[in-house]
């Protein structure tokens, strides 16, 4: 049963006090509030998620971050008269309520309103006055006001709103010259014909649509300013981009030599983490295993630790290290996402492995292993299965959950409606029971194993934790994905702890595990780790933690989990995001290292949008299920950045090669 009092306490402490909100008035209003009275039905459970939910009309109800900030910075004490434009849900006015003496609120949509009057009576409210009108004109006869605060992205801040300012009245309102891309202004009345302005920073809002707005059309970027706008201040702001230009280190094709060479910086750390945005883009991987290969080569690197399952990988490892062969069982990848590791990428890195260590004693061979819980991709497949049997009903809606195992996935429409169905809570033990006897049959090969104490003593680690990983990963949620963390962070421990204490290994994983979590969303707001965090706790300074980014391109993904490979087009980074500063660099390739420009990096510790794209892409709703907000030179050390990107190849029969042995660990 989820517990909603606690979920808006923790979005207070979370999302609005971490983050700066100070005002105890605002704080405690919205620990008082609840908010999911305000959502749509069904939509309860994201009701303290920090993003925006739809409400119907084309509106949105507003992050709760947006909120706090707006009513902070309007300045609403107790006994203030306010004027809020853009009732929509109804959320901020009630907010508003909790701490001013009085509310006057404006909706356009007739359907919003009254249910939002509803809402009001509902709850108590008898402090609010709602009318539905045009916003713009603000509210003539019930002026002036303390505080006008306006939920909707004009081309300027209308006259008539500023005009109905009480002298050190305060104006909140988005504006800019497109609809869905502002910047947050506070004006304050300091006398009858004079104001000032401070800009609080980018948002997105839907657009403010009135006389003094914009048209029921969607505006031309180059809109014109509404009445007044032109009298106040502005400071230009510095560009971002020209930044980003001139502290970028240009790198050359990944396959010249200079490109990898210039991670050198990095060689002398005890753990390099590489990361990808996606899965499935080839420029990621061959990045990452040009890479590698130089710490190989020239720093003695010896061990490769992946985001994949360990038996999986030992069957790569075998290949790479010449060790003796497994004579039963399944060929590694065979389970969904085939094209993660079968792709021509990694077939090609591995081939180099198997190379470059075959005149080398076998206690110097770099070696090839996998992080992740035990088999949880067979894991998914065997309780998919089992489902669709005994209820295909159920077994859609783990498709749409298992695609959403990922803490940037923020799409409630997917799978909001789907958290403990009647279906889940019948299959349950039997799934369990399931994973519970899949798990011992591969425990039974693992034993016999022959390399043996490393891989079997790792498998009953495992074994240890996995029924409990098996249960939460069916529900979802921070414990799951907090538990495959630490779990791959340990595994890491003890690999580096079996070879040695001068051994050295390189991670390759989704930006989202080797990223410091405390710096995005995931641990600011969801409680959340990451293999990435607990590097920088276990090793300090002696663990670098790389992110690769791109703007646009192509991918390899799918549209819901156990679904066909698709190679999809990657849309043009989000205007507010960090990959679209990059984009406007307008640099093909180059390395951020953000040690090297503090101006910089103090200019970007602000967080912004960052995409995240896993083995799952939904183009239609990206913003909602790939994007989230992070502060990127604290996540990462350094960034490599591709500004076009492409797909990986899915190995296929055109790819064996003649005279290459059965054990090959990717034959067909």
């Amino acid at each position: 049963m989820l517990d909603l009092a606690y979920a808006r306490h923790r979005m207070v402490d979370n999302q609005l006090a971490r983050r700066g909100i100070k005002d105890e008035n605002v704080l405690n209003a919205m620990r008082d509030v609840p908010r999911e009275e305000f959502v749509e039905p069904g939509f309860e459970e994201f009701a303290y998620e920090d993003g925006p939910l739809p409400i119907g009309e084309g509106q949105t109800i507003s992050q709760p971050y947006i909120v706090a900030l707006m009513i902070e910075a309007a300045g609403i004490k107790p006994g203030d008269k306010v004027l809020d434009v853009g009732t929509g849900s109804g959320y901020a006015a009630a907010v508003m309520a909790r701490i001013a003496g009085r509310v006057h609120t404006i909706e356009r949509h007739a359907a919003l309103g009254e249910t939002a009057r509803r809402r009001f009576e509902k709850l108590g409210f008898d402090n609010i006055e709602l009318r539905i009108g045009d916003g713009t004109r603000g509210w003539p006869e019930a002026a002036p006001f303390d505080a006008v605060i306006v939920a909707a992205g004009g081309p300027g801040p209308p006259q008539m709103l500023m005009d109905q300012l009480d002298i050190g009245g305060r104006l909140v309102i988005p504006v800019g010259p497109e609809t869905h891309s502002q910047r947050l202004l506070k004006i304050t009345r300091t006398s009858g014909t004079k104001f000032e302005e401070e800009d609080l920073g980018g948002v997105m809002f839907v657009p403010l649509i009135g006389e003094q707005g914009w048209g029921e059309q969607r505006p031309a970027s180059d809109g014109n300013p509404g009445t007044g706008h032109s009298a106040l201040r502005r400071s230009p702001a510095l560009s971002l981009p020209a930044m980003i230009a001139a502290a970028a280190e240009l790198l050359p094709e990944i396959d010249n030599p200079a490109f990898a060479a210039s991670l050198d910086r990095f060689a002398d750390r005890r753990v390099v983490l590489l990361g990808e945005a996606s899965h499935g883009t080839s420029e990621f991987y061959r990045a990452r295993a040009a890479i590698t290969r130089r710490l190989i080569e020239k720093h003695g690197f010896t061990i490769v630790a992946v985001e994949a399952d360990w038996p999986d990988a030992s069957v790569v490892d075998r290949y790479v290290r010449h060790r003796a062969t497994r004579t039963e069982g399944q060929l590694p990848f065979q389970r969904f996402p085939t094209w993660m590791w079968r792709n021509t990428d990694v077939a090609a890195f591995t081939d180099w492995m198997h190379e470059h260590n075959r005149d080398l004693p076998a206690d110097r061979r770099a070696a090839f292993y996998g992080l992740d819980i035990y088999n949880m991709r067979e894991s998914i497949a065997a309780v998919l299965k089992y489902l669709d049997e005994v209820d295909p009903q159920a077994a859609v809606i783990a498709r749409e959950r298992y695609g959403c195992l990922t803490p940037w996935q923020r799409e409630p429409s997917t799978y909001g409606r789907a958290v403990l169905t009647s279906g889940y809570s019948k299959c349950e033990q039997a799934v369990i029971e399931q994973c519970r006897e899949l798990l011992k049959k591969r425990l039974e090969y693992a034993l016999k194993d022959g390399e043996a104490f490393l891989d079997a003593a790792q498998n009953a680690r495992l074994i240890t934790s996995a029924e409990r990983y098996y249960r939460i990963m069916y529900y979802g949620g921070a414990e799951s994905w907090n538990l495959r963390d630490t779990h791959m962070f340990e595994t890491l421990e003890h690999l580096l702890e079996a070879h040695g204490p001068a051994s050295k290994a390189v991670v390759w994983a989704h930006n989202s595990h080797i990223g410091d979590a405390r710096h995005t969303e995931m641990g600011s707001i969801r409680d959340e780790l990451n293999i990435g965090q607990l590097c920088r706790e276990r090793f300090g300074a002696e663990a670098a933690l790389i992110g690769l980014g791109t703007h646009t391109g192509t991918v390899a993904a799918a549209h819901d989990w156990d679904s066909d490979m698709q190679i999809m087009q990657v849309r043009p980074s989000h205007d507010e995001s960090y990959e679209r500063l990059c984009h406007d660099a307008d640099r093909p390739r180059f390395l951020l290292d953000f040690r090297r420009d503090e101006a910089l990096r103090f200019r970007l510790l602000e967080p912004r949008l960052e995409r995240f794209i896993g083995v799952i892409y939904r183009p239609d709703t990206e913003r909602m299920s790939h994007y989230a907000h992070a502060s990127l030179p604290q996540q990462f050390d350094a960034y490599v950045w591709f500004d076009e990107t492409s797909a990986v190849t899915p190995l296929g029969p055109e790819h064996v090669r003649p005279g290459v042995p059965e054990t090959y660990p990717f034959g067909l």
